[in-house]
């Protein structure tokens, strides 16, 4: 391949890079060069490789988060350039890659910026707080022993393709980086409307919303005011319609009896 031909083909980047050393300690945007940037590369590996020219140097690497790399786990999410997993709609950093961008670009990378989201060192945050919602009431409790046959409880396709689109999320935490109140509602609505579409959860509707829509407010996100950014951030592109459907859910709970809210009746 001749050098006209590679030189199409890679790309000399600046990079404007959030740099903290750690949760308590100010923080800034560190510039660096990234030399001879292949088009092909992902945005993670394009870190990888400058990261490898700043252990060199005899300096701290960059400090990212990263787990699959394959837009399933969503660790990976950092805002660049502005938006929470950079330009490319329905895509996760892991999966953006530098032909995105053109040779000459300065791209500024920052950590997802939110209270419930203390920043961790650099472009890592604890992402602690969605975790703590799931587990106040994400979850399906059901006596062990022998399953029933799958065909044992039917469920029109229409209802289980709404709940698997609800669960398509990936909890990255993007739409609450992209919501200018820091809210976390569409990430909750989808965890409690794949389970609340479906009668395996049903029978502990009320207590799942009411317990996970506490600890969000708890955990200190902000309240949804349907900017629908969180849509547009979201790389799985969860409806906001969801959001809808929490709010439903909740306010059922609120009327539910009390043996209901408890978990031991219907919803």
């Amino acid at each position: 391949m001749s050098n006209t031909s590679q030189s199409r083909h890679s790309m000399h980047l600046t990079l404007l890079v959030w740099r903290q050393e750690g949760p308590h300690k100010p923080g800034s945007l560190e510039k660096f060069t990234a030399k001879n940037v292949s088009e092909d590369m992902s945005f993670l590996e394009m870190l990888d490789f400058v990261n490898e020219d700043i252990i060199k140097s005899g300096k701290r690497p960059i400090e990212f988060d990263s787990d699959c790399r394959e837009g399933i786990c969503g660790c990976c999410g950092v805002v660049i350039n502005g938006q929470p997993h950079g330009p490319d709609r329905a895509t996760a950093t892991c999966q953006l890659h530098m032909r995105t961008f053109k040779d000459g670009d300065t791209i500024v990378i920052e950590p997802l910026r939110a209270k419930a989201f203390p920043i961790i060192k650099d472009l890592v945050v604890d992402r602690g707080a969605l975790d703590r919602v799931m587990s106040a009431g994400g979850f399906v409790s059901v006596k062990t022993g022998p399953h029933a046959d799958a065909n044992a409880i039917l469920i029109p396709k229409p209802i289980a393709d709404l709940a698997m689109d609800a669960a398509a999320c990936i909890g990255c935490g993007a739409c609450v980086a992209a919501c200018p109140n820091a809210s976390a509602a569409l990430f909750t609505s989808a965890k409690i409307s794949q389970l609340a579409l479906l009668p395996q959860g049903k029978p502990e509707a009320a207590r799942r919303v009411t317990g996970m829509v506490e600890q969000m407010d708890k955990e200190g996100f902000g309240n949804c005011t349907n900017i629908g950014e969180c849509r547009a951030a979201c790389p799985k592109e969860v409806s906001i319609d969801f959001i809808a459907k929490m709010k439903r859910e909740y306010f059922k709970a609120m009327f539910a009896p009390m043996e209901s809210a408890a978990g031991d009746g219907g919803a």
